[in-house]
């Protein structure tokens, strides 16, 4: 009878272990499952991000065709502004400028990492904005037949790159670090596939130009960049 007894709680036993065995390998196997999960939600993560990379560098390619109208000076009785972008953080990342006329943002070029375009502007004043993750804005007032120049400066955002933009003070542009930043700037212009672009994204750009400017509006005047008239040369 012992050793029955024996027998059956070895069986017993037996039955137990081979139960728990089981169980660790069914939980093996969800873990697994839920890592793949995981795995394939990031790959696709990084996909999305890298497909938009691919599509703002195909507008970067459409700006690149030749020189900008900037290249040759300022035409007569206009003030030329350069927007240029020296650094190289944001490579992949397209920065759109606008002129806000009436309320209402006109493309003036997209520009990216090492680039630089012209804009031939009326005297007076103006209000620029660039855009990129968010929107930043700068007053400016120009004089005719002067050259302005002006930093499209990239900085880290949650997604992608968020950009300000800076004004070049006329003591800064003789300078010889002033004109290497200037040399590293390749002349890009706007062509018609980019008011394409900036036709079909017209909404967000709207959306990101209402969302950003009251913010802006609201600093002090010292905080607000602004490009003035003897900036220019």
């Amino acid at each position: 009878m012992k050793t029955m007894e024996k027998c059956f709680s070895a069986n017993r036993a037996t039955s137990q272990a081979t139960r728990e065995v089981k169980s660790y390998s069914h939980q093996s196997i969800a873990i697994r499952k839920n890592v793949l999960a995981i795995s394939v939600s990031v790959i696709t993560v990084l996909t999305l991000l890298v497909s938009g990379c691919a599509h703002s560098g195909h507008i970067s390619k459409s700006m690149q065709a030749g020189f900008g109208e900037g290249a040759t000076g300022p035409q007569e009785g206009k003030a030329m502004v350069v927007f240029m972008r020296p650094a190289s953080l944001g490579y992949d990342i397209q920065s759109s400028v606008f002129e806000i006329k009436d309320n209402k943002p006109e493309l003036l070029g997209i520009i990216a990492a090492k680039t630089k375009v012209g804009y031939q502007a009326d005297p007076g004043q103006h209000l620029f904005m660039v855009i990129g993750e968010s929107a930043d804005f700068m007053n400016a007032n120009v004089l005719p037949n002067k050259t302005y120049y002006v930093i499209v400066k990239p900085r880290m955002g949650a997604w992608k790159a968020r950009f300000s933009i800076i004004p070049e003070e006329r003591g800064k542009l003789d300078t010889g670090e002033f004109n290497k930043l200037l040399a590293v700037c390749r002349w890009v212009e706007k062509t018609p596939a980019s008011d394409i672009w900036a036709a079909n994204n017209m909404n967000s750009i709207v959306s990101k130009q209402n969302a950003y400017y009251p913010r802006w509006a609201a600093k002090p005047e010292s905080e607000k960049s602004n490009l003035l008239p003897e900036d220019g040369r």
